[in-house]
């Protein structure tokens, strides 16, 4: 026997029974809503490539790699005398070119550095930033573009009755440093690159040095990838009385260090020491057998 309820009891239970069916779709619409939004965000997140170069120095050249934000790294530098000088020299050994540098990040796009280079004395300072960052996704970027300039100032002793002016010992250097990741084992770059000298060696020579370099990196395994390095100098005067600065080497990573071997005829160790000023044949054994090491130090210990 079926009992009907009071027609205002009944009126109650379906009311309840609409709002609850209400409160349900609806919260299974805001819950398909924020999944949808999720998802979308994800896959409008770009996917920026990272280690194109694993340090921010290829080999003479800089990288358009920059210290994390917050991260110091200590460099050091180091090049022998050249191969060919013979036995008496120990094949180079016996001289050395040294190079100490500090690299700081203000932010993971820009960066700034300092350094001490034992040839002429040499003090530097550069700013390099992160302009554009390579990534897939939408609105992909198929290259990272970093603005690097230079300055330096030699301290080294000049001739009695020379120009010891302060601006006369400066020169500065600027670069649009243009690499793309091709895979993770092979990665390329472009330098075009201006040198300015407010000095000169000699008479006629170049105040003004345009140069475009390349570069490329070759993961052989793991830990270890083979480097090349090459500046064509295209002003003139300048050209005909020096050598294109050439190195080859390997990056090798040990944990925190990048430690990378190369053979080069450049002595100097910024732009404008070896861009303006190569003069050994690298074909003929005007060879200098180097490394560079780099260590990172997180100074920023704040939590992310």
């Amino acid at each position: 026997m079926l009992t009907l309820y009071p027609t205002p009891l009944r009126r109650l239970l379906l009311s309840g029974a609409l709002l609850l069916g209400l409160h349900l779709t609806a919260a299974a619409q805001d819950d398909l809503l924020q999944q949808l939004e999720q998802q979308s965000t994800t896959e409008a997140k770009p996917d920026f490539a990272t280690g194109t170069f694993k340090g921010t120095r290829i080999v003479n050249g800089q990288s358009i790699e920059t210290p994390a934000s917050g991260s110091m790294q200590f460099l050091i530098g180091h090049r022998f005398g050249q191969l060919n000088s013979g036995a008496y020299n120990f094949f180079g050994l016996d001289q050395a070119t040294i190079r100490l540098g500090l690299e700081y990040g203000l932010n993971d796009r820009l960066a700034v550095g300092i350094g001490r280079s034992s040839m002429d004395k040499t003090f530097d300072g550069f700013v390099k930033y992160k302009a554009l960052r390579q990534h897939s996704g939408p609105h992909a970027v198929p290259v990272t573009v970093t603005l690097l300039a230079t300055s330096t100032i030699t301290t080294l002793k000049f001739p009695v009755g020379a120009d010891r002016s302060t601006s006369s010992r400066m020169a500065y250097s600027y670069q649009a440093l243009v690499a793309r990741k091709f895979s993770p084992g092979l990665s390329a770059q472009l330098m075009p690159t201006l040198v300015h000298r407010n000095l000169v060696p000699l008479p006629g020579d170049d105040n003004d040095v345009y140069a475009v370099g390349g570069a490329v990196r070759q993961k052989l395994t793991k830990r270890i990838a083979l480097t090349a390095e090459y500046y064509y100098v295209l002003s003139s005067t300048t050209a005909n009385q020096t050598h294109n600065p050439l190195a080859l080497g390997f990056d090798i990573e040990t944990g925190g260090h990048v430690f990378q071997l190369h053979f080069t005829n450049a002595q100097g160790m910024v732009d404008p020491l070896f861009i303006p000023r190569t003069t050994g044949n690298f074909f003929k054994g005007d060879i200098f057998f180097g490394f560079n090491i780099s260590r990172s130090f997180g100074l920023n210990h704040k939590k992310q």
